[in-house]
């Protein structure tokens, strides 16, 4: 049987996509040495005191968007009697995070990207997108999926640009795109950084007030030289913005800064662009022996702002979600709130004070766990869910959609009986040849064509009448037909 699919797109996650794929083995000792001789403390202090008179191109009191339907919004409003909850929604859920597309959804991607930019517009807020759909992602690694082709990969992109509109907006492009080339043929490289080119134009043709953010890696992977020649491949000096390190890893602050301006330098600091810094686990910078997957003793770094200080330096970002899994604590992906209060714990407040998650709720453009890659494999297995409770009569609504070996499916189980339930368990059995390979708002598990999807820690519970969704990414060779029998903790399901 196989382990339980995680989805751990891939760059840098603890650096980067999924496993293998990041050959974070290149980093350099003294590297890791003196990132993490740095405190989060004094970087948090050095964020509260940075002058005004140096700013990089996003106005210094630039506020970023704050998703009302994130995992860790949710957790907060539904678990206020947690002792833990005081913490995690002070210094996590008040602030802005990014938000992932990485499921293949050309139909609907136009407006999930405009309900996420039309949302922020009218809260004077500015969204951080992170675009994961590049082919052979994560080189086939955990994280792997995206588009079909380069073909396919174009006409998505044109259709998430569309939905950016006229608002100001940050596109995360491809984390691991550039940085993680070790699966490609030179051909294969040089088709996919003429794809990005492509990509960051088609996005600013399409929203002029977008910025675009191409993948640098980390200050641990590739020489500064070397992912600045790739970045020029990659048509940064004139499709894009700038340059973003970091995401999903843990190098400090001052460590990523050092080496996006010396990326800047390799490529002779052409005024328009800039970089971004992910800070969500940075404050007390790598772990011992190189450790990635969901580390002990890590802290959330700089909180997201755009007043730097740093003409070189546009914004610090949470582009992974604190508190989201590696791997490891959890599926990846899946918000673990006791990994969020271990991050937060001994972190400072915010500058501003204490601040509250929003409350309205627009739809999210993906699921949640629309993950940041993480960079090496994991050594132990996300841990199992617990046996589940509670008698079952359900209905299942199970969504498809395909395309040429490809397809996701959205599922969403209601409790159709009279008493509650405090833990599920779904069961079927494909009647084609479907392999899932990655999923989200449940620990998905299959061995041949019987799948098993079990509740993640925020929807187990669900009350008579209340029903939950949750989704996964497949591939088939011959047939994608639609599994007609499902069971629910032991009992037979209606389909819807």
């Amino acid at each position: 049987m196989t382990p339980p699919i995680s989805i751990r797109p891939g760059a840098g996650s603890p650096a980067g996509p999924a496993p293998v794929r990041r050959p974070r083995r290149a980093r350099a000792a003294a590297a890791v040495l003196a990132a993490a001789a740095l405190s989060g403390g004094m970087l948090l202090a050095a964020q509260g005191t940075a002058g005004a008179a140096v700013q990089g191109s996003l106005p210094a009191d630039t506020q970023f968007y704050k998703d009302p339907a994130s995992q860790v919004v949710r957790w907060v409003a539904a678990n206020p009697g947690d002792s833990r909850e005081p913490v995690i929604a002070k210094r996590i859920a008040s602030q802005a995070q990014g938000i992932w597309f990485a499921n293949y959804r050309p139909d609907t991607v136009t407006s999930d990207v405009s309900k996420i930019t039309s949302a922020a517009a009218a809260a004077g807020q500015v969204p951080v997108l992170v675009v994961y759909e590049i082919p052979n992602r994560d080189c086939g690694g955990a994280s792997a999926g995206g588009a079909p082709d380069l073909a396919s990969y174009g006409a998505w992109v044109q259709k998430f640009a569309a939905g950016l509109g006229g608002g100001k907006s940050i596109v995360i492009l491809e984390p691991d795109s550039i940085a993680l080339t070790t699966c490609l043929s030179a051909q294969q490289q040089s088709d996919r950084f003429a794809a990005l080119s492509q990509a960051g134009a088609t996005i600013h043709a399409a929203a002029p007030g977008a910025k675009v953010y191409m993948d640098g890696g980390h200050s641990a992977w590739n020489s500064a030289s070397e992912q600045a020649s790739r970045l020029r491949s990659a048509g940064i000096l004139t499709n894009a913005d700038g340059v973003f390190s970091n995401v999903s890893n843990f190098n400090t602050t001052a460590n990523e800064v050092s080496f996006d301006k010396a990326i800047l330098s390799a490529l002779g600091n052409p005024s328009n662009l800039h970089a971004v810094v992910d800070t969500s686990r940075n404050g007390n910078g790598p772990a011992g022996g190189g450790a990635w997957c969901d580390p002990s003793g890590r802290q959330i770094g700089n909180y997201p702002t755009a007043a730097t200080g740093d003409a070189s330096i546009d914004a610090y970002l949470w582009v992974k979600p604190p508190g989201e899994a590696d791997g490891c604590a959890g599926t990846a992906g899946t918000f673990m709130p006791d990994v969020a209060y271990a991050l937060a714990s001994g972190a400072q407040d915010p500058p501003s004070g204490p601040s509250t998650p929003p409350t309205s709720q627009p739809p999210t453009s993906q699921p949640p766990t629309s993950q940041p890659p993480t960079s090496q494999p994991p050594t132990s297995q996300p841990p199992t869910s617990q046996p589940p409770t509670g008698s079952a009569a359900c209905t299942v609504t199970y969504k498809p959609n395909s395309w040429s070996n490809g397809f996701t499916a959205d599922v969403t189980v209601k409790n159709s009986g009279s008493a509650a339930i405090s833990s599920w368990t779904l069961k079927w059995t494909f009647p084609g040849d479907q392999k899932i390979t990655s999923a989200w708002n449940a620990q998905v598990s299959q061995s041949g064509s019987a799948v098993t999807a079990a509740n993640a820690s925020y929807n187990g519970t669900l009350a008579a009448g209340a029903s939950t969704s949750f989704g996964f990414q497949g591939t088939y060779a011959a047939s994608n037909a639609t599994p007609t029998a499902f069971t629910l903790n032991g009992a037979a399901c209606s389909v819807g």
